[in-house]
């Protein structure tokens, strides 16, 4: 049991969770000592290669044949965590604005809900397989922040970074919804009442 908790693919998924303390950290040093484009890099190489490890650790985790309790439990957290703690960060220190914040509202309010509904549904026994779609929607929301990570100071490089942040993160939203009926969907038909 302990040599599957410390195998390298859930090593990869417990680096991804201590990536969100930095990232705020990252935040927190532009937001104490005034606008900084450093930080706001430090913030996006620990999102990005924090993502990474996204994809490395399902991948290494079933071609070494280590898949995990703890690992598919943790797996799905961890992004949550990850694109909920930016997704707080960006609207709060004001890349996220206006209208945007609805886009942000739903990817949120979707992974609450699919989150209870899943724990609700392994109480019955019933297990929701993770869609093809749904691993895109993670790929396409964690673009998305990334280009919003950068924001400023990527506009400062490449002109309009943050507009298509905000595009991909609408686009983002539109599937979170889509991915989250389908969810819903499948889930209801185990709900008795």
């Amino acid at each position: 049991m302990a040599s599957k908790a410390l195998s390298l693919p859930n090593l990869l998924t417990y680096a991804r969770i201590l990536a969100v303390p930095l990232v705020v950290l990252c935040f927190f040093r532009e937001w104490r000592f005034g606008p900084d484009d450093s930080a706001r890099w430090w913030a996006l190489a620990i999102f990005a290669i924090a993502s990474i490890t996204d994809f490395f650790d399902g991948y290494l985790a079933r071609a070494w044949q280590q898949t995990s309790t703890i690992g598919r439990m943790l797996d799905p957290i961890a992004d949550k965590l990850l694109v909920a703690a930016c997704l707080l960060l960006l609207s709060a220190d004001g890349t996220i604005v206006g209208w945007t914040l609805w886009a942000a509202i739903i990817i949120l309010c979707r992974e609450i809900l699919v989150s209870g509904l899943r724990e609700y549904l392994a109480e019955l026994k019933v297990s929701v397989p993770v869609t093809q779609l749904a691993k895109w929607k993670t790929a396409m929301q964690m673009v998305a922040v990334g280009f919003l990570l950068a924001g400023p100071a990527g506009d400062k490089i490449v002109p309009y970074i943050t507009e298509a942040g905000i595009a991909l993160l609408w686009i983002s939203a539109i599937v979170t919804l889509y991915t989250g009926y389908d969810y819903f969907r499948a889930g209801l038909r185990h709900i008795p009442d």
